[in-house]
């Protein structure tokens, strides 16, 4: 008789290299917040319609926005020096004073800005926009700290059961009628979750810090807060330009086809998140062969599954938001063909950041990202009011080939940026294989309900990872052995 024995199955987990390990566990907890994600938002859709969803989206927004004034890029930096290893408790510290007077800050400049946020406002989440501000100052200070000392899983975990909360309240709050107002509260309760789940982890403890430590944080922080400002504007620039220029039913419909594309990238997340302490490692040792080697193959495993996602979509994209999100989401089809290519350029352009930022070069990262952020906003106050949210669209793709261009250019300064070719073809080729497989199943067996798009969907995926798994030989042994490793029985057949 076959017994499961927790311990022994933990110590054979551990055995694994803390790379893979912990890659592992960044993607399985990012998998259960793909599928959570997608599921609140299915039902969030049918439930209160594009108009209200798009309301929630743009407080999401702003949170976004005020909350990066409130971190002043010191989180990243705090992250940075305490992953280095000395005088941690200090650098810990020191970010604890700084992140409560720049909440205080952005709470203040929100405050100020109120007559114009007219989209809050009228919205009725103002109120709620200012407890969450002061909630992610708990949440932002423990998860850094956790995050630093190179508790990766912990971090992920905790961002599981952050989305989780979120979602229980939100579902049950939208079931009682409160909407938007509802959404927003479910998102405060999720911060507040991913706070004290990361506290009771927190290793480090008050002490002493100097000016040395101040200035070291703020040498840090300033490139990183100017490169994270860019980031999040070119991440949310086109939403609110959308709220602005059009109505709160497109920005709903906009940022679910976003969301849909983001399976794209889930892979990419959790190797950035498991590689940024690594790679800060091996810059401070000047071990940059290792972020070579790591860079490479963390391109190649993001493709893995950004390429048959690319084809995938590109099919049964407008059928899976007609049935999945609702009639009136299907209009953002057209939006949803070019984001699928904004999501595999995506790729290239967030681990190369990663790197120049992990590689102590915030102020290289902070240039490439400034670039492409004005661009963004050039391109998008000319497309969007032209042609929508396609113009919205059309202005992310430009600039995120941009944004990854000037990035690999930066980063070639210090390490050899490379793709493993071989690897690279036979994901596209397998990719092929399954587009043929899938567009014939299509005409063979009209897409006319969700039951057949599903079916569409459950082939797909099969037929791509059994041919990439015929043709390349190195992923297929390199999964095998990890599969071996976590005690996952492997087919015969493969």
């Amino acid at each position: 008789m076959l017994v499961f024995r927790p311990s022994g199955y933990l110590a054979r987990v551990m055995r694994i290299d803390p790379v893979q390990r912990q890659s592992v566990i960044s993607l399985a907890s990012t998998l259960g917040l793909t599928a959570i994600g997608f599921l609140s938002t299915m039902f969030f859709a049918h439930t209160v319609g594009p108009s209200m969803l798009g309301a929630y989206f743009l407080f999401v927004a702003y949170f976004s926005i005020f909350n990066l004034l409130g971190d002043g890029g010191f989180g990243g930096a705090a992250v940075k020096r305490i992953s280095e290893g000395e005088d941690q408790n200090a650098f810990f510290t020191a970010f604890l004073s700084l992140r409560v007077v720049l909440m205080i800050v952005s709470v203040g400049f929100l405050l100020v800005a109120r007559p114009y946020l007219t989209d809050l406002t009228e919205s009725g989440v103002f109120l709620w926009l200012v407890i969450a501000l002061v909630v992610s100052v708990f949440t932002n200070i423990t998860s850094n700290a956790v995050y630093g000392t190179g508790k990766v899983g912990i971090n992920q975990i905790s961002s599981l059961i952050d989305n989780l909360t979120r979602v229980a309240v939100q579902v049950a709050a939208v079931v009682l009628g409160y909407g938007v107002a509802g959404l927003a509260g479910g998102f405060v309760a999720g911060l507040l979750a991913l706070g004290l789940f990361n506290f009771r982890f927190l290793d480090l403890t008050l002490a002493p810090f100097g000016r040395s430590h101040i200035s070291s944080l703020f040498a840090f922080s300033f490139w990183t807060f100017l490169s994270a400002s860019g980031y999040l504007v070119f991440s949310y620039a086109d939403t609110i330009m959308i709220g602005h220029f059009l109505t709160e039913t497109d920005v709903g419909i906009y940022r679910v086809a976003l969301q849909l594309t983001s399976i794209a990238t889930f892979i990419t997340i959790a190797l950035r998140t498991t590689l940024y302490p690594k790679v800060s490692y091996w810059g401070k040792r000047a071990d940059l062969s290792s972020v070579e080697n790591a860079l490479a193959r963390a391109f190649t495993y993001s493709l893995l599954l950004a390429v048959p996602v690319l084809a995938g979509g590109w099919i049964l994209g407008e059928r899976l938001l007609y049935f999945f999100y609702g009639a009136s989401f299907a209009a953002g089809a057209s939006a949803l063909a070019l984001l699928l290519l904004v999501q595999v350029v995506h790729v290239f352009m967030f681990l190369q950041t990663m790197c120049l930022t992990a590689l102590d070069r915030p102020k290289d990262s902070f240039r490439v990202t400034a670039i492409a952020v004005a661009v963004n906003i050039g391109l998008n106050v000319l497309l969007i009011p032209a042609y929508g949210i396609v113009g919205a669209s059309a202005a992310t793709l430009v600039t995120m080939v941009l944004n990854a261009a000037l990035a690999n250019r930066a980063l070639s300064r210090s390490i050899r940026v490379r793709i493993e070719p071989r690897a690279v073809g036979n994901i596209v080729l397998a990719a092929f294989v399954m587009a043929a497989v899938v567009m014939g199943y299509s005409f063979v067996i009209p897409l006319t309900n969700v039951f057949v798009v599903l079916g569409a969907v459950a082939l797909g995926g099969p037929v791509y990872l059994l041919a990439l798994l015929k043709i390349d030989r190195g992923i297929h042994d390199e999964l095998k052995e990890l599969a071996g490793k976590l005690g996952i029985p492997w087919p015969g057949a493969l």
